[in-house]
């Protein structure tokens, strides 16, 4: 041991190069959580414990369990430490009498199937085994196991419980609970062997997965506040974004609650086991159905290593890869700006700006307010570019208005066979596929009615219940094209049982756009699908007609409906003026 010198009639000095092999062989480390209160010989032991060591294959040492279990009995509060796999201690917590908070451990370690590389052991009070909090600290964290040591009243280590993860098996157990009568018969169970055979377990799924599956898994995430059948409903179509956007559907979780939990949506409990999940069948996103805050965003990025996604999110992307036109392009564009503007954060201050001169020293310019001033600054070119696309759509539309062409725009919910319609109709060639938002940029075609009367008839994007309103507003240049429409065609998918709700929400954004007023005729397409039916409600009243896109039964139906509606008595200004010229 390494002493100081201490000659006759002076006080003991030490060298400089003594001193800082000391502080690096015995470094004063802090003791985290509930300190306050606690008498300086506790704080002493307390500190004191970094230097001991377990054996790796311990998971923890009678020493330690009976040094833990003293100083919880005299403190009165639940003492811990997280255990590396080289059996040293990493940190030294003290919490209260009913539970204790970890530290910041910092990220996770590289690779998806890779677990934290410490170990949580911290002692109960009242002899319960691990708890509830235990089991969300080892998912949330995903930390190699969580054991409990019991404070007996004499300060003995007493009933040791311990849990660890499972990688994907038939019971969908998200992990194990083993228990021992005390810390001597808990020591025997061989702790880094069967950790590195877990991580093992996960990493041949992550291998046997990637060779199946060519594309990103993904979990879906629900909060039902509202019935079943609605929240059924919604899952079903998130699904069918996510098969659009190129995600495979590895597992869906709905909860059940009142109200959304202000941090995580769904409660720190259900995240826990979402992450586990994507843990056990390795995914690589977890796709909220509802939309997150910021701070929920953030708060849920922190405890797990996986993408977050919410809905909104979720279309834009798909939005971002259907867009072909440089019109579609910079609408998809300016609304991904608008909507990460709010979620831009500071990620590192060493990246700020320095500036000089007097009064202007210190951080100057922070990166985060550089990448938002340039964010301002993209999103006002890009509206400026989409204003002069407007002017133009607004020249062309007059430019008709002129030539007296009655207008017919094509709307509805997205994948209910609009594009369809207008190839049967006019052999357009538009994209047509059963997926959501198979086409985003407007086509417009002639359709020659009976007696040689000719319409202009537009496609135009599919509309979805909750639109982004970042995409309403991007997309405004594009929705334009229904302020000039004579008629509305509000195609419905007939086989969806759903498609009720899909017209009320159609029918929302068009009250949005100030066009409910509108000349409409409601076609229920599909019908030759097993089971298609045309629901009776109140919006059938408008009239209706029901036809299939594909096999083009009904289209004279629709044709004869349609003209009937757009060359009657009063009909608008363009009409009058074609039938004038027919005259």
């Amino acid at each position: 041991m390494l002493r100081c010198s201490n000659d006759a009639g002076s006080q003991p000095s030490c060298s400089f190069e003594t001193l800082q092999h000391l502080i690096r062989r015995f470094p004063i480390r802090d003791v985290f959580g509930n300190t306050f209160g606690l008498k300086p010989n506790h704080k002493k032991r307390l500190q004191a414990t970094y230097r001991r060591q377990v054996h790796p294959e311990e998971i923890v040492s009678p020493e330690l369990a009976r040094h833990l279990t003293e100083l919880s009995r005299e403190t009165g509060r639940q003492v811990g430490v997280l255990l590396d796999r080289k059996g040293s201690v990493e940190r030294v917590i003290v919490g209260d009498p009913h539970q204790i908070e970890l530290p910041d451990i910092g990220r996770a370690r590289a690779g998806q199937v890779r677990l934290r590389g410490l170990r949580l052991v911290h002692t109960h009070l009242k002899g319960e085994p691990v708890d509830r909090d235990d089991l969300t600290d080892l998912a949330l964290l995903r930390l190699d196991l969580v054991a409990s040591i019991h404070a007996r009243e004499d300060g003995l280590p007493g009933l040791t419980s311990w849990a660890h993860l499972l990688p994907e098996n038939e019971g969908q157990a998200l992990w194990r609970i083993e228990e021992a009568r005390d810390a001597h018969q808990a020591s025997t169970w061989p702790a880094l062997t069967n950790i590195t055979d877990i991580e093992e377990q996960f990493a041949a799924t992550a291998r046997r997965e990637r060779d199946v599956e060519g594309r990103e898994r993904a979990i879906l995430v629900g909060l039902s506040t509202t019935s079943r059948f609605e929240t059924k409903a919604r899952m079903a179509e998130l699904a069918e974004l996510a098969h659009t956007a190129g995600v495979e559907v590895a597992d869906t979780v709905v909860q059940s609650r009142r109200r959304p939990d202000p941090k995580y949506l769904v409660g720190r409990g259900k995240i826990a086991d979402i992450n586990l999940r994507a843990m056990q069948r390795m995914v690589e996103v977890i796709i909220f159905d509802q939309d997150l805050a910021p701070s929920q965003a953030r708060a849920i990025a922190e405890v797990t290593s996986v993408k977050i996604l919410d809905r909104t999110q979720l279309i834009l992307d798909i939005f971002a890869q259907r867009a072909q036109s440089n019109e579609g392009k910079i609408q998809v564009e300016l609304a991904q700006l608008r909507y990460t503007m709010p979620r831009l954060q500071a990620r590192d201050d060493s990246l700020s700006r320095l500036t000089g001169g007097i009064g202007a020293r210190g951080p100057g310019e922070t990166k985060l307010e550089v990448d938002r001033r340039r964010v301002r600054d993209r999103i006002t070119r890009l509206e400026r570019d989409l204003k002069a696309i407007s002017t133009a759509r607004k020249t062309r539309r007059s430019r008709r208005n002129r030539r007296g062409l009655p207008t017919i725009s094509i709307v509805g919910y997205t994948n209910a066979g609009k594009s369809t319609l207008l190839n049967t109709l006019t052999n357009a060639g538009a994209l047509a596929e059963d997926k959501l938002f198979a086409t985003l940029d407007p086509t417009s075609r002639r359709l020659r009615f009976p007696r040689d009367r000719e319409v202009l008839i537009t496609d135009t994007v599919g509309f979805i219940r909750d639109l982004p309103k970042d995409l309403k507003a991007a997309f405004k240049a594009t929705l334009e094209e229904l302020e000039d429409a004579d008629l509305l065609l509000q195609v419905v998918d007939a086989s969806d049982p759903n498609n009720q709700a899909h017209i009320s929400a159609v029918e929302g954004i068009l009250g949005e756009l100030d066009l409910l007023e509108r000349p409409r005729l409601l076609v229920f397409n599909k019908t030759d699908v097993p089971g298609a039916r045309a629901p009776n409600g109140p919006s059938v009243s408008i009239g209706s007609v029901s036809v299939s896109a594909l096999t083009g039964d009904g289209m004279q139906d629709l044709l004869h409906a349609a003209g009937a509606m757009l060359f009657r008595e009063g009909a608008t200004k363009k009409v009058q003026m074609s039938l004038a010229d027919l005259a």
